[in-house]
């Protein structure tokens, strides 16, 4: 056994490996389970007990050279970088696939981008709200159906906690703290009671305009809605304005722009009629500068509102609102070259 041990142990002094693979080889051929030294760790059982001290000794300096003889030789591989490994910091970054920002994100994007030229700046809040900022700051009389239940998600009914309706609560928010002139846009995502359908969802993604200062006119309030349109859907736009009715503003309007799949001239998206709406907006209620603190009587103001999905349906032709949130990575590929 002794003589045995000192081949291998020559043996090992001239081990060499030009690859991967015959490094392995050599590992099996010493190391493994049937391998050359677990043989005589084997044979080490029958050897006389006089012996066992020495050749104990011995085989555990063969393991032992064998181990760091196999690691050394692993090492030398990893350190080597062969002219075919040398890494191209200039090459692209393929075959990695590039990612996309969602269709909601960057047609919010484009939307803040806009108001943003126009000096508005951007204001967030809360989710969960409190009845005050959400209905009863914003003229919403107590007995409004937008309160009930099958409109509104209440976290904590008896204390009036719940999910916002929209957006128009941050607008509440700055106005109690911010003391005009105020310019803010409030883009987020709001709740409603709803049955999830291709056409509706229990949530979905407002952005709101709010300006209040002093002269602020109605004519003010179309001349930034026919620039947005016109930023939005292309300069060949047309906007019309429809009496409506919002107890936070007063007068209140919808606003519906040319179709701009058939240009206005009728199709089976604008219902034949040549218009599609896409938001709400006025004149700031008297009432709700009175409830944030404003003096009514010196300041005036205009709000407006709209969905980022029904803005995304308009741009992308997106039939089915229930494709924003499946994260279906087939629909969110479509938007690779979108921003």
């Amino acid at each position: 056994m002794i003589n045995q041990i000192n081949r291998l142990l020559a043996e090992l002094d001239t081990l060499k490996a030009n690859s991967q693979e015959e490094l392995e080889s050599l590992r099996v051929k010493y190391l493994s389970k049937k391998g050359e030294i677990s043989s005589l760790m084997n044979d080490f059982r029958d050897v006389a007990v006089e012996e066992k001290k020495e050749l104990g000794k011995m085989l555990n300096e063969l393991k032992e050279k064998a181990r760091n003889k196999i690691n050394d030789l692993k090492e030398s591989f990893e350190n080597i970088i062969s002219e075919d490994n040398v890494i191209d910091l200039t090459r692209t970054a393929y075959p990695y696939h590039v990612g996309t920002r969602h269709p909601l994100s960057i047609v919010r994007k484009e939307i803040c981008d806009i108001f943003a030229r126009l000096g508005f700046s951007i204001a967030e809040g809360p989710e969960v709200e409190d009845d005050w900022h959400v209905f009863s700051s914003l003229n919403f009389a107590d007995d409004h159906p937008a309160r009930d239940m099958q409109d509104t998600f209440f976290v904590m009914h008896g204390a009036d906690i719940l999910l916002r309706t929209h957006t128009s609560s941050v607008q509440t928010r700055v106005m109690e703290k911010t003391q005009p002139p105020i310019r803010i846009i409030c883009p987020g995502r709001v709740y409603r009671n709803e049955a999830i359908s291709y056409r509706a969802h229990c949530f979905f993604h407002q952005v709101e305009a709010l300006y209040v200062d002093k002269n602020v006119s109605f004519a003010d309030l179309r001349q930034t809605l026919m620039f947005f349109a016109k930023e939005l859907f292309g300069q060949d736009t047309k906007i019309r304005l429809r009496p409506s009715y919002f107890p936070f503003t007063e007068p209140s309007a919808e606003m519906d722009i040319s179709c701009n799949l058939c240009g206005g001239k009728g199709c089976p998206f604008c219902k034949h009629t040549g218009w599609v709406e896409i938001l709400g907006c006025g004149m700031v209620h008297p009432n709700v500068l009175k409830n944030c603190g404003i003096d009514s009587n010196v300041y005036t103001g205009y709000a407006l509102g709209m969905g980022i999905e029904r803005i995304t349906n308009l741009k992308y032709q997106v039939k089915d609102l229930r494709l924003f949130s499946e994260n279906d990575v087939r629909f969110l590929k479509q938007f690779e070259s979108a921003h």
